[in-house]
């Protein structure tokens, strides 16, 4: 599919609102999103069953030309095959003209998104960790979402009011007077609306073509680096010499006697068992949503805090440096992994991310190994160790005194000066510092690389599904296909 240009002049989007459903749009919307969901299943047992048959016809000797046939799994065959099916199948029979066309297409889509991340992933063309094959989602546990893309999709004059195809006028929670003026106005377009159940409650996230307005920044000469922390969420050092401190709230521990008290009165109800096939009780099913209430609320709370600093950052500076942290390997330490989630690090870079994109200013992310602690801010001398129970910098070398983080946001600061900004890590102008000897400011490969399946191994490599004939956004050849597991 031909890949989507906005006109010159104008960016893509999303505005996400929430949504006050009546009890008449509720029920259209977990109808939506629940086809989503069968649809998506669907699509999973159509695919899969033909890999089970050729693994038991295989079994039985037969040769590998007179095997059962592959299925694609592109958006536009399995759109076919499921308008052929649906009319026929019992289970969808008698209630898929309930619904909009584009809820199945959204599960649809999903599956074969699924699938084709599972086959780059075997076949190594796909960055991350290892994707499985995709699996059946449940009923209790999947998230209801529904993307619409044709139909009546506007904000309403009033600006209270949002009109989806097939759900019909649905009440905003909040005021989109201004959306819909920068309709009117022709500054606009929206593209795609998706309905989408979080934290229990409705939002539609709606997709626009918006026209680029650049605001001038407050100090767009002005750089600031910032050392992200526990004990402080972030401590900010800019070009001028000025700190400043973002204290860490901690919602997250503040909320810890109320979940402890929820959690027992969850634990001492009876609960779904999938072993034995026992149902969840009533007084249990409310007690869960009494304790999802304070997980929600430490959510939104944290998601606040993140956006307030984040927005006033981009607003305020025209370069921001930050580390590249290994958000990951931090979390796997015990002691602290609780709380570096409640910090939310790596929310922290990819907002600031996309908001300093928007105003045309610069971000820069220092490389890993870049020692911004270890670093004196005044004379530039690199000590060779410095523990993280050392909460103050002492220089051996001109006797410099100073807070361990602001220290380093100074360092980050500097830092800034001689980068590219193009946001991407250790993206530095000056040449590479030399390795330290035996290679110390690099970590070292504990575990051996993992070999790479071959064609002639189980679970081997299978060729792109972009190599058919067939027309649409995914393209596969089916008949190359091998044994996926």
């Amino acid at each position: 599919m031909k890949q989507f240009k906005p006109q010159p002049g104008f960016t893509v989007l999303a505005h996400k609102l929430a949504l006050d459903p009546n009890a008449t749009a509720n029920r259209h919307l977990h109808s939506h999103g629940g086809a989503a969901r069968a649809a998506y299943n669907w699509a999973v047992a159509y695919i899969t069953a033909v890999w089970w048959q050729r693994k038991a016809e295989q079994s039985y000797g037969i040769a590998e030309d007179q095997l059962t046939e592959w299925r694609s799994w592109s958006l536009p065959s399995l759109r076919k095959a499921f308008n052929e099916d649906k009319r026929t199948n019992p289970r969808f029979a008698h209630w898929w003209g309930e619904n909009s066309k584009e809820a199945y297409n959204t599960g649809l889509a999903g599956a074969a998104a699924a699938f084709d991340n599972y086959a780059k992933s075997k076949s190594g063309r796909r960055k991350g960790r290892a994707m499985g094959v995709p699996r059946f989602k449940s009923k209790r546990k999947a998230h209801l979402t529904c993307r619409f893309t044709t139909g009546t999709i506007r904000i309403e004059p009033d600006g209270r009011h949002v009109t989806l195809p097939r759900i019909g006028r649905v009440r905003l929670h909040e005021d989109a007077s201004r959306l819909r003026a920068l309709l009117d106005a022709g500054h606009m377009r929206i593209l795609s609306a998706t309905a989408r159940l979080h934290r229990g409650r409705w939002f539609v996230s709606f997709q626009v073509e918006e026209k680029h307005q650049l605001v001038k920044v407050a100090r767009p000469d002005t750089a600031v680096g910032i050392d992200l922390g526990i004990k402080t969420l972030a401590v900010l050092a800019d070009s001028g010499g000025v700190l400043g401190e973002e204290p860490n709230p901690r919602h997250l521990e503040r909320a810890q006697k109320q979940l402890r008290r929820a959690s027992r009165v969850v634990s001492r109800r009876q609960g779904p068992d999938r072993r034995t096939g026992q149902q969840a009780s009533k007084r249990w099913e409310k007690a869960s949503r009494a304790r999802n209430k304070i997980h929600h609320r430490v959510a939104n709370l944290r998601e606040d805090t993140l956006h307030k600093m984040t927005t006033r950052l981009a607003r305020e500076y025209g370069t921001i440096v930050v580390e590249d942290l290994n958000v990951a390997g931090m979390g796997r330490n015990r002691r602290l992994s609780h709380r570096v989630a409640d910090a939310a690090f790596g929310e922290i870079r990819r907002q600031l991310a996309y908001k300093t994109r928007r105003r045309g200013t610069r971000l820069v992310v220092a490389d890993r190994w870049y020692p911004s602690s270890k670093t004196c801010s005044r004379c530039g001398a690199v000590k060779a160790k410095l523990p993280l129970s050392m909460r103050v910098f002492e220089c051996d070398n001109c006797g410099l005194v100073i807070d361990r983080d602001a220290n380093a946001g100074h360092n980050l600061a500097a830092l800034a000066a001689r980068t590219t900004g193009t946001g991407v890590a250790g993206d530095l102008d000056p040449a590479k510092a030399k390795s330290k000897p035996r290679g110390a400011d690099h970590k070292t490969r504990g575990t051996r690389p993992r070999r790479k399946a071959g064609t002639g191994r189980a679970g081997g490599t299978i060729p792109s599904p972009r190599a058919g004939a067939e027309t649409g956004d995914r393209q596969q050849d089916t008949g190359a296909q091998l044994v996926l597991w």
